[in-house]
């Protein structure tokens, strides 16, 4: 199974926005900017899924890529998602909505979305795997595989009970490393222990890991000036042997330009660098307040409609600004979100953005603690 000579991919998830406060306002000629570009340095990877960008993404797919490039050109993934199946016949009424949206007769890799507990259960019980199997062998896919966000323990049952996965798509950075809740490490040793290969997603943690303490920025920086913070996690999650690529969601051409500079030529981390890191998470540990992703699964089907990435990205860009600073912006832009969302504190603890969130975190307390934080 060819991934390209080239480990990034370009993850549709996180597109340039004309309308900030609305997902699927994506700015189609920024992207197509940035499609051009990825593809003319030799990058070829594409990653959407179905209700990425407020369910426009693959509708952005088809226009930034599929229509504007030849087939051979690029390689696209998309995924099934066990939240939207109530059915069998979900299955096909979705996959083949995906291949209208997207323009192409077939797709490079499919993926069985976001396998947990929960999920696996639908999957198994709807006979996904065999359904995604037929799909290969018809030719409307040509490699299978899934995404995951659990412990290793029940990675290495699905991957022992489905040896017919070609590929896993794993959350991998150097934060989330030795995390016990996310166990990046431990399902990436599961992984090579089965010999499949390894897609990452969240190398930069949702921006986390660009957005860093200042004493990281400044250590980093002090080793190499030129390397941009976020070039120090996907390097991270590159030079893993058994990675063969890293999906990065990149929301404007600076972001793209600086991954492409850096991932032409990858070299990866040296004892050094990898000593630095280690600092650098012990240092963030101490730092972030709530490890969000922003992957904005939990927004969907809030009934209040609150901004919870939102909201916690602000909270914890607000915890880790430096006291002598005095006036932060952060409660501003809360205060200017709530005319548009749901505020914290409308939160009725209904538990749907729990269920949904990959990270297994406490929403419903740390709403909680935003709500008080910013209604001060």
């Amino acid at each position: 199974m060819e991934f390209g000579e080239k480990k990034l991919g370009f993850g549709l998830m996180r597109l340039p926005l004309v309308d900030a406060s609305d997902a699927a306002s994506i700015d189609l000629e920024q992207t197509k900017q940035m499609v051009d570009t990825f593809l003319e340095q030799g990058f070829t990877y594409f990653d959407t899924a179905w209700m990425y960008c407020g369910f426009a993404s693959e509708n952005a797919a088809k226009e930034a890529l599929v229509e504007r490039h030849p087939r051979d050109s690029y390689t696209l993934a998309t995924k099934l998602h066990a939240g939207f199946l109530q059915g069998k016949e979900d299955r096909d009424r979705i996959f083949e909505e995906q291949r209208k949206k997207t323009g192409v007769e077939y797709f490079d890799y499919y993926l069985l979305h976001d396998i947990g507990y929960d999920h696996y259960k639908i999957y198994n019980e709807l006979d996904c795997f065999t359904w995604l199997k037929e799909k290969k062998e018809q030719g409307l896919v040509k490699h299978i595989g899934f995404s995951y966000h659990d412990n290793a323990e029940l990675l290495d049952q699905v991957l022992t009970e489905h040896p017919e996965m070609e590929f896993v798509q794993l959350q991998i950075n150097y934060l989330d490393w030795d995390s016990e809740g996310i166990q990046s490490r431990k399902c990436y040793e599961t992984a090579v222990k089965h010999n499949i290969p390894v897609i990452v997603m969240e190398p930069v943690k949702g921006g986390t890991l660009a957005n860093v303490p200042e004493p990281v920025e400044e250590m980093l920086k002090g080793y190499n000036q030129e390397a941009s913070v976020a070039s120090w996690a996907i390097r991270f999650a590159a030079s893993l042997e058994n990675v063969v690529m890293v999906l990065s969601g990149m929301s404007n051409m600076e972001q793209l330009q600086d991954n492409l500079s850096y991932m032409k030529e990858l070299v990866p981390l040296n004892d050094e660098e990898q000593q630095l890191i280690g600092k650098a998470v012990d240092i963030i540990n101490g730092n972030i307040a709530i490890p969000c992703t922003a992957c904005e699964y939990c927004v969907e089907g809030c009934p209040k409609k609150i901004a919870i990435p939102k909201y916690f990205s602000l909270y914890n860009a607000d915890k880790q600004e430096v006291k002598e600073k005095g006036w932060t912006p952060q409660g501003e832009y809360y205060d200017r979100l709530t005319n548009i969302f749901g505020k914290a504190g409308d939160c009725i603890a209904c538990g749907q953005c729990e269920k949904a969130c990959p990270q297994h975190l406490p929403i419903i307390k740390h709403l909680r603690e935003v709500a008080g934080y910013f209604g001060k």
